[in-house]
């Protein structure tokens, strides 16, 4: 079926209702940090999904399932990811990033930070 305009999704105007959560204790490796989600779109089918995150300061464990990938772009703040080799990566304000499907590691929000993302199950 053929889409036009009024079915695009902009990232303008009156936010969504922010979705408020800490990751879990026993994920904690540094602080609680609080984070807030805007999900501005998810697919009817529920495997697409997109909006706009922010996190205070702090670091969690993730174990991302192999079937979920997630594109980031960051808007404000820091972020390093350490995988569980022990390797590391940081990005900053305008760079943009995939965590893949499997990625098993360590979250650590620098400095707070806004970023936006697309969240697909494939």
């Amino acid at each position: 079926m053929a889409r036009d305009v009024t079915h695009i999704v902009a990232f303008r105007g009156a936010p969504p209702t922010p979705e408020l959560d800490q990751p879990r204790p026993e994920r904690r490796v540094r602080g609680a940090p609080l984070r807030q989600t805007w999900p501005w779109y998810a697919h009817p089918g529920e495997r697409l999904f997109a909006g706009e995150w922010a996190c205070e300061a702090g670091a969690w464990r993730i174990e991302v399932p192999e079937n979920v990938h997630e594109v980031c772009t960051l808007q404000s703040g820091r972020v390093r990811l350490t995988d569980d080799a022990g390797r590391s990566v940081e990005f900053g304000p305008g760079e943009s990033f995939v965590v893949p499907g499997g990625f098993h590691g360590v979250w650590d929000t620098l400095e707070p930070l806004k970023k936006t993302y697309v969240i697909a199950l494939i």
